[in-house]
């Protein structure tokens, strides 16, 4: 009786031992989360969608921030929607945020508060780094205007931290050029332009000139990949052709992907937009490491 008293106990000790083990391990696993409309600001236009993976870790979890186009004056983080399950099942493992900005069709909104909208939402997240679980290896992705501000912050700015890569679909990056040189001579996107920067580069060069990521291009800028189409009408090739010199030039890794048949960013057909993110994955895993 008294050896059937000492299993039993030891036993006993064992099944406790295993439960809290058990109770612990679970306590360890993260899940994955979304978080939306997320303020950064205190416009309601600074807003953002955040998506976290599972079993994430501040030493390992790595970032995507998709920024959306419309001229600077329309446009919506929803409409970047569709892509969230093709990056989480391309880059597993990332946290993905997909960010609003105040739009320069608004009252006092022109230029350049979506560059400063831009660099406060990075300055957020990267704030929220210990609560998220996230590391400081950032890749910045735009398309159209939301390309331009991809890399206006990646080249120009270094904090809060330079990003690993930036990918630019169908990107404006020299605006003076833009504005004296509209693609066919189509001067509404001139107009446009000085819509939305809120003047013409006649009257203030400098503003159009530190608006443009090309002239930040340098030595230290992060591997860049750049996706023109041949006929887009709104933004020349020169646009993606010059940032691939300046690239080149300054001994940066890069790449240029040029489709000739294909217009502007959210005109492509889906087995264009499948070989673009093919490529993109690819840059972004050989450069993030």
């Amino acid at each position: 009786m008294k050896w059937f008293r000492i299993i039993a106990t030891i036993l006993l000790v064992v099944l406790l031992a295993s439960c809290t083990k058990d109770q612990s391990t679970q306590k360890n696993i993260i899940a994955a989360s979304a978080q939306l409309n997320v303020s950064y600001g205190d416009h309601p236009l600074q807003k953002m969608d955040i998506y976290l993976p599972a079993n994430r870790s501040a030493a390992t979890t790595k970032v995507l921030i998709l920024i959306h186009g419309g001229a600077w004056t329309t446009g919506d983080k929803d409409g970047l929607k569709s892509y969230i399950d093709s990056f989480k099942t391309r880059l597993p493992g990332y946290a993905i945020f997909n960010i609003n900005y105040r739009l320069s069709s608004k009252p006092n909104n022109v230029f350049p508060t979506q560059e400063n909208d831009v660099k406060a939402a990075l300055d957020y997240i990267y704030s929220k780094s210990e609560i998220l679980l996230i590391s400081d290896k950032y890749v910045l992705a735009g398309e159209s205007a939301g390309a331009h501000l991809a890399m206006l912050q990646g080249f120009k700015q270094s904090l809060p931290v330079k990003p690993k890569v930036i990918a630019s679909f169908s990107g404006p990056s020299d605006l003076i050029e833009m504005y004296n040189n509209p693609v066919v001579g189509n001067m509404l996107i001139s107009q446009a332009l000085a819509d939305a920067i809120g003047t013409t580069p006649g009257k203030d060069s400098l503003l159009y000139a530190t608006s443009s990521p090309v002239n930040f291009i340098s030595t230290t800028s992060p591997p860049t990949i750049i996706f023109q189409g041949g006929i887009d009408p709104l933004v020349s090739t020169t646009q993606a052709l010059e940032v691939q010199k300046k690239l080149i030039d300054n001994g940066i890794i890069n790449q240029y992907i040029f489709y000739p048949s294909a217009a502007h960013i959210g005109t492509w057909d889906n087995a264009t937009m499948f070989d673009a993110f093919n490529k993109l994955q690819a840059f972004i895993t050989a450069n993030v490491l």
